[in-house]
């Protein structure tokens, strides 16, 4: 069973940052793109960063400027930096390979919650 890890979630105040880490199975981090999402409260899912292979990356929007994707090829891992995050950012954070997640490669997530 293939399985996607998250870790690093948390509860932080209004401006504040986190560091996600996602550990992915070799053959899977060494072939695909990976990506993060989250989903909030109420909402569908959705994309917020894919880094490829070789390593450029993309954005959505709303965290363009605040958040970086990365990869470490020596720790199959791919990270999230979130920086100057603000309540809108609660949700539950989720890898997958990018930019359409496979549904057998869902894991548990990691909840960030942004309150003061």
């Amino acid at each position: 069973q293939v399985q996607f890890v998250e870790s690093g979630g948390g509860l932080v105040q209004p401006g504040g940052s986190l560091r996600l880490s996602c550990a992915v199975p070799g053959s899977i981090f060494r072939t695909y793109a990976l990506a993060w999402y989250r989903q909030a409260p109420g909402k569908q899912r959705e994309l917020v960063a894919t880094i490829t292979s070789g390593g450029p990356s993309n954005y959505a929007g709303s965290v363009k400027g605040r958040f970086t994707i990365s990869r470490d090829n020596t720790k199959n891992t791919v990270y999230l930096q979130m920086n100057s995050l603000q309540p809108e950012d609660t949700a539950i954070y989720y890898c997958n390979v990018g930019p359409v997640g496979w549904n057998s490669y869902w894991g548990q997530g990691t909840q960030v919650t942004v309150s003061s």
